[in-house]
C-alpha cells in the first residue's frame, strides 16, 4: 500500500471466464502486473479483389482484431511469507499458469464424453463449447475474446521445480457479431465496446485542409 493517499489506484487487467450455459462467471484471471505494451491489430472486411469492384468502399462486417500482449508472473515475493502464501510453496506459478492453459483446451469432462458418444456410434459430436472469455482493460474496453495463441517462457524454478517466475504471451481474437451472432450474450459487450470507439471518435478536435498543405480538394 502506497503512503501516499492522493496516489490513484492502481487497475489491473484481465480476463473473465463466463460460463456458456448460465452466464455466471466462471473465473476471473488478474494479470499480476499491468503490461508495458498493448498491440493491435485491425484488418477491415472489405469485398476483396476479384468481387464486385463497383462498391471498393463497402465494408461486409466489423473489423478482425487480434490483440497481442505480454504479462509477468512472479512469485518471489509471496515465497517470502510461506505461511500465507501455502499454494505458491505447494505448486509455486502453476495454478496461474494452468488457469491460462484451459482455455485453450476442451475440459477432460467433455473430451470424455466425446469419446462415450464416439463409441456409442453417435452420427454428431457436437464441438466442445470453452467459456466466453471477456478481456478487461480498464472499465472503458471490456471485450469478448477468444485466446488464438499462449506462449509461457519458465524463467526460475524452486527446489520442487516448480516455476515461480515466468513470461506469457497472449494473442486473443476480438470476438464480433459476426463470430457470435446477434443473439449471443457476449454481442452486447461487443457492441458496446463498438459504441465506445464512436463516441471517443466524435471528441477527435480533427485538423484541416490547409494544416495538409492541401488548400482545398479538387
Amino acid at each position: 500500500m502506497t503512503g501516499f493517499p492522493n496516489s490513484p489506484k492502481l487497475i489491473r487487467a484481465g480476463l473473465v471466464l463466463i460460463s456458456p450455459d448460465n452466464g455466471s462467471v466462471e473465473r476471473i484471471i488478474t494479470l499480476q502486473y499491468a503490461p508495458e505494451t498493448l498491440s493491435r491489430q485491425l484488418e477491415a472486411q472489405a469485398i476483396e479483389d476479384g468481387g464486385d469492384r463497383s462498391q471498393p468502399l463497402r465494408l461486409t462486417g466489423p473489423a478482425k482484431e487480434t490483440i497481442t500482449l505480454e504479462a509477468e508472473i512472479d512469485a518471489t515475493d509471496q515465497l517470502e511469507f510461506p505461511a500465507q502464501n501455502t499454494i505458491i510453496t505447494e505448486s509455486g506459478i502453476f495454478p496461474a499458469l494452468s488457469a491460462l492453459e484451459t482455455m485453450v483446451y476442451p475440459s477432460s469432462a467433455q473430451l470424455e464424453r466425446q469419446n462415450a458418444q464416439a463409441a456409442a456410434g453417435s452420427f454428431e459430436i457436437a464441438p466442445a463449447e470453452t467459456p466466453l472469455a471477456l478481456f478487461v482493460w480498464s472499465a472503458r474496453r471490456i471485450v469478448p475474446v477468444r485466446l488464438d495463441s499462449l506462449q509461457i517462457t519458465e524463467e526460475f524454478f524452486d527446489h520442487n521445480l516448480n516455476p515461480i517466475r515466468a513470461k506469457v504471451s497472449l494473442s486473443l481474437r476480438v470476438l464480433s457479431v459476426d463470430d457470435l451472432g446477434f443473439g449471443h450474450r457476449g454481442s452486447g459487450l461487443f457492441m458496446a465496446y463498438l459504441q465506445s470507439k464512436e463516441q471517443l471518435s466524435a471528441k477527435f478536435a480533427g485538423g484541416t485542409l490547409d494544416a495538409l498543405g492541401a488548400g482545398r480538394l479538387a
